[in-house]
């Protein structure tokens, strides 16, 4: 049975509600409607499609703006009435300009979207000038200077752990952690890609 075929549209009136998550962060970033034929270009295009109940028409998201967002996959929950799709966006959601459509204070940012956040900024710095930013200047200085980095922070890690000092060891943590980050996308690489290989390895 299809996703549409599974979808109860009479207990949604035709249309079902379809909460947007970012992929990578899990950061819900917006909340929309679809009916049968949003859901049905949505699979097709590969991009998010909703049905605006304002306009009374179709309406793929970032049709004006070009803030498209890239369907990675949906899920239907349990009732059968709504639906968890889960995207690549490209740029800001919300048409204000922000990330998502829902005010910062009243959505408790998680540490992995912080994370992810901090990822987008450091490939951000690839393009900066190395004399205004150090992660710039790490960059700008190779790979072979960023892994000796991540090298020496991993000795500080484990000095600070041999010492006992709890304080440093957080410190030098977030500094290894930092360090390793660049060193993944100076090589076109990220966390989730480690995250990946990790989930593989538990299974």
């Amino acid at each position: 049975m299809s996703l549409a075929e599974r979808i109860n549209w009479e207990k949604v009136d035709g249309l079902v509600p379809a909460i947007v998550q970012d992929f990578g962060s899990s950061q819900v970033l917006m909340m929309g409607y679809m009916n049968q034929e949003a859901l049905a270009k949505t699979l097709e295009t590969e991009q998010v499609t909703f049905y605006s109940r304002t306009k009374q028409r179709l309406w793929t998201k970032g049709e004006t703006s070009g803030n498209v967002l890239q369907l990675k996959n949906i899920a239907l929950d349990c009732d059968q009435d709504t639906l968890l799709v889960k995207v690549n966006p490209i740029g800001p959601t919300c048409h204000t300009g922000t990330t998502t459509c829902w005010d910062g204070d009243a959505q408790e940012e998680s540490q992995m979207v912080w994370l992810h956040q901090l990822e987008q900024l450091l490939a951000a710095r690839k393009s900066a000038d190395p004399e205004s930013s150090y992660t710039a200047s790490l960059y700008a200085r190779g790979t072979k200077r960023i892994s000796q980095k991540v090298g020496e922070e991993g000795v500080e890690v484990a000095l600070a752990a041999t010492s006992g000092d709890k304080a440093e060891l957080v410190c030098e943590s977030a500094d290894l952690i930092y360090h390793l980050l660049v060193l993944l996308q100076d090589q076109g690489l990220s966390m989730s890609d480690v995250i990946n290989k990790l989930k593989e390895r538990h299974k």
